[in-house]
This record gives structure tokens, sequence and C-alpha cells, in this order.
């Protein structure tokens, strides 16, 4: 599964935008399965409060959830 960090999410920021963002607490976080991952970078993204698969999937494949 290809992720496109180059893709525009909204007004100017990429997914990269805000993986870049998220990288900064993640790395404290423990996560039991994907669903937990997915909701928690919901709640902690900056301005943008939907889910973003690319950066679900980018955080999943780094931290190997499932």
């Amino acid at each position: 599964m290809a992720i496109n960090l180059n893709k525009h999410i909204w007004e100017g920021w990429t997914v990269q935008d805000f993986i870049n963002d998220l990288e900064i607490i993640i790395n404290f976080q423990k996560f039991k399965d994907k669903t937990e991952l997915k909701n928690w970078c919901m709640d902690n993204q900056p301005y943008y409060k939907k889910h973003i698969p690319d950066v679900v999937n980018y955080f999943a494949k780094k931290y190997n959830i499932k």
C-alpha cells in the first residue's frame, strides 16, 4: 500500500504535514490496535478532525500496529 505524503488534505496541509505534527507526541503512546490509533490521530491532529487513512497507515506501518 503506497502512501502519498504529498497529497493535499486541507488548506495547504499535506499528509506529511499531519505526520510531522503528530510525530512529536506519538512516541509516548501505546496502541492496542489500528482503530485506537485512528481515533488518537483524529483527536490529536491539528485543524482537521476527520480520518486521514494515509496518516493512520503510515504510523501503523512504522510501529507495526495491526
